[in-house]
């Protein structure tokens, strides 16, 4: 037997995890089969033929109809990232990914066009820069840029020289469009329009011929949107000089000048979307001021190694996390949190890198390695962002895939059987030109990632991470939120409000805050740290936390107990109940009670209405705590929460979630990244609250919160639904106004006015419509989100 282990991930549910491992478990070839929902794990014993990863996966598709990240798992699998340029338009990406995915050793390939970035899964060994060049090369005519030096990345200048170029060309055939319309307009000059209009064509479309040549010389793929450019521009020249219209020399000419115009425009835009979406995530500190001796030293933030004492006056970005050695003032997070208002820090407060100093000088001893820092992390959660794609995305590459083709076949028997019923084959063969030009699918292509990738760097700028379009999809989705109580809808600071002793108060706060030193947990936190009179520590033994119940050590022969009711319970000791709001936490040695204290946290303020946003938007609230159940009755009623659980131990927490998943929900949870990773980790989309400088946190949630306050749960969530909503509006919208125009035409032939719809027309409806809807997109990055 063989034991195969594979990543797994893209499934919406639990139940649908379960449908298909039974579906696996069918298999002849499998003894036995486990799917990890949670861990993303597939693991498969066979008996004696192992399937190759391609086959299991197209078993799973047999029963799960959603695209599935998956590759088998073992020491050569190697994921690398590069930065690539070179590329037209999307559609010309979308085609090179297609045909990288299918090269032999790598296991999943994806091209971000918004952010230049090339993800790649190699099982095995790792292609080098020209071999990825050389596969795209089988498919791509332009010259490709590729580097894996992605740290200092040049922005991409909004009119490049090849740009101002193109606008002379474009310059050139408005000037020879208005000769033919002034000095050159009577039928006399039909040869001398025929010539400057060839030239013309010539100057205007050559790069467009050349690439169309390229691609049938290379044995390439022919059918894009040079192919169309090229038979609407040929096509109408050559129906003009048939038809002895100068007229419809400049319908030829303006085909490919639209084109170009519009290619002008989306460049522009697409490089100007890249530099805002680059300045919304902007965190990176270019140097830091290191202290040695006497002196200060300018360095590189890469160079300083832990202990290294750097300073930071005001004006400058924090390079590192740290903690600061000497000096006092305000820090302004809103780089990493989105919250405006600075925080004030002194010796010893714990900072992070990108923060600005607002006020004071600060000297800062590092803490962390600049690869290890806050800033690193967050930067290369979100340059990665475009690694998982969106469901809409991955539709957009199918559909793309066979629009192209299956318009240019429709506009060919538009053109060859309205010719052959009517024998006007020069409107019918107009006709299909313009079908042809109307049909190319980069508004669609470019448009719907770019608005994934927008909100993205929006909610980036709310001091939100959210590590890939895949979860604003499923953020979209969600159903319900699930919510730790204790600093995730507190704020997580204890103190000892009460203090009832059966004999001596001093005996039970000294034997509480001993067994307690060892605890983790906010409540023992709150009791270790816990100042009183007359304040010592006892020796206990074998101290050991009991789950959800509480702390449990040896004094002498006898049993010490420091914890919630049952605890004592479960060990027979005496004691009377209190039922004061709070946490309360007994205390006895032996069978001898010692009395309890009482523990309280506060509610944050920005709960209630983090309640009230989520219930308005149609999403259900969930409490899970350990807390007693008067307690969590009392906060859920305060609050406005409508189902809580409470006195729950860690793994009922867990059971909990895993039911609302397997009854098909889609389902969140937010935590404090720490306690909760299991339930982060398992959840449709985990939310790590409080997430800056937490390890934990940026490594196990979907969406990391980088402050604690709750409503940018809700905030992440409005932005996925404004970044959906969008991109389905430039998905139908598209459609809706090229297949308008399409059958607009078809309807004006057939009535005998084909002028109705003139081809410039019909060009608008592609480049035109694809500026708008870039911007469109673009526009979600400067989008408020009102509560």
């Amino acid at each position: 037997m063989v034991k195969k282990v594979y990543y797994i991930k893209g499934f919406d549910c639990g139940a649908c995890a379960k449908k298909a491992e039974a579906h696996l478990a069918k298999r002849e070839e499998i003894e036995s089969v486990n799917l990890d929902f949670s861990g993303d794990r597939l693991y498969i014993t066979y008996k004696e033929i192992e399937l190759s990863p391609q086959q299991v996966k197209e078993i799973i598709a047999e029963v799960e109809e959603d695209e599935l990240e998956f590759y088998l798992i073992d020491n050569k699998v190697i994921k690398k990232k590069y930065y690539i340029n070179g590329f037209d338009c999307a559609a010309c990406a979308k085609k090179a990914e297609g045909h990288l995915n299918k090269a032999e050793g790598i296991c999943e390939c994806n091209i971000d066009f918004s952010t230049d970035s090339l993800y790649v899964t190699y099982e095995g060994k790792v292609k080098s820069v020209d071999e990825i060049k050389k596969i795209i090369k089988e498919v791509e005519s332009d010259e490709i840029t590729i580097s894996e030096i992605l740290e200092k990345k040049e922005k991409p200048k909004l009119f490049t020289k090849d740009l101002w170029i193109l606008v002379a060309r474009i310059a050139f055939t408005v000037l020879v469009m208005i000769l033919s319309r002034t000095v050159f307009h009577s039928d006399e000059f039909f040869w001398v329009n025929f010539a400057l209009y060839l030239v013309s064509v010539f100057v205007i479309a050559y790069d467009i011929f050349y690439k169309l040549f390229l691609h049938i010389k290379n044995g390439q793929n022919p059918i894009d949107e040079y192919l169309l450019i090229t038979l609407a521009s040929i096509g109408a020249f050559v129906v003009a000089t048939v038809t002895h219209s100068s007229h419809d020399f400049m319908e030829s000419t303006m085909v490919a000048m639209f084109w170009q115009v519009g290619q002008v425009v989306e460049h522009y835009a697409t490089n100007k979307s890249k530099n805002s979406i680059s300045e919304a995530v902007s965190l990176r500190v270019e140097k830091a001021n290191k202290v040695v001796g006497d002196d200060v030293l300018e360095v590189s933030p890469e160079e300083l190694a832990v202990g290294d004492v750097v300073v930071v006056t005001v004006g400058e970005a924090i390079p590192v996390d740290g903690v600061v050695s000497k000096g006092n003032g305000l820090v302004d997070v809103s780089s990493l949190t989105g919250e405006f208002v600075p925080i004030s820090v002194k010796e010893d407060s714990e900072v992070f890198s990108g923060c600005l100093v607002k006020e004071g000088t600060l000297y800062i001893k590092v803490s962390k390695e600049y690869k290890d820092s806050t800033v690193s992390k967050i930067l290369e959660l979100i340059s990665n962002s475009g690694e998982k794609k969106s469901k809409a995305d991955r539709f957009v590459t199918k559909f793309a895939r066979w629009y192209t083709p299956i318009v240019l076949g429709v506009s060919i028997l538009v053109a060859i059987i309205g010719g052959l019923i009517t024998n006007n084959w020069s409107d019918w063969v107009i006709l299909g030109l313009k079908m042809l030009v109307v049909a190319c699918p980069c508004a669609i292509v470019i448009s719907v990632p770019l608005a994934y990738f927008s909100g993205i760097g929006l909610a980036s700028k709310h001091g939100i991470v959210i590590k890939g379009a895949s979860y604003l999809d499923e953020l979209y989705a969600l159903q319900k939120v699930i919510a730790d109580k204790t600093g995730t809808l507190t704020k997580g600071v204890f103190k000892i409000t009460k203090v009832v002793a059966e004999d001596s108060e001093e005996e039970l706060l000294n034997v509480l805050t001993s067994i307690e030193k060892l605890s983790t947990h906010p409540i023992g936190n709150a009791i270790k740290n816990f100042e009183f009179a007359g304040k010592k520590d006892i020796k206990l033994e074998n101290i050991e936390v009991i789950a959800g119940k509480g702390m449990k050590a040896k004094l002498g022969n006898e049993v010490v107990l420091a914890g919630n009711a049952s605890l004592l319970r479960s060990h027979e000791v005496e004691f009377y109940e209190s039922s004061e709001s709070g946490a309360v936490v007994y205390c006895s040695i032996g069978k001898r009670f010692l009395g309890y204290v009482i523990v309280s946290d506060e509610i944050k303020e920005e709960t209630k209405l983090f309640a009230k946003l989520l219930r308005k938007a149609g999403i259900d609230l969930i409490l899970l705590t350990g807390d007693k159940e008067s307690n969590a009755r009392d906060f859920a009623h305060d609050v406005g929460i409508l189902e809580y659980h409470s006195e729950l131990l860690p793994n009922e927490k867990v059971k909990i979630l895993e039911d609302k998943l397997s009854d098909g929900y889609h389902v969140g949870f937010a935590g404090d990244g720490i306690n909760d990773a299991a339930s982060i980790r398992m959840a449709s989309v985990g939310f790590a609250m409080g997430g800056i400088g937490s390890d934990v946190a940026v490594e196990n949630a979907d969406v990391v919160i980088m402050n604690d306050n709750p409503v940018k749960v809700y905030d992440s969530i409005k932005i996925a639904r404004i970044a959906r909503h969008v991109s389905m509006f430039n998905l139908v919208f598209a459609i809706l106004v090229k297949f308008s125009i399409e059958v607009l035409a078809f309807i004006f032939n057939l009535l005998g006015n084909p002028g109705a719809i003139p081809m410039w027309l019909a060009v608008l409806a592609d480049t035109g419509l694809t500026v708008l809807l870039v911007v469109n997109s673009l526009l979600i990055l400067y989008r408020k989100i009102k509560h």
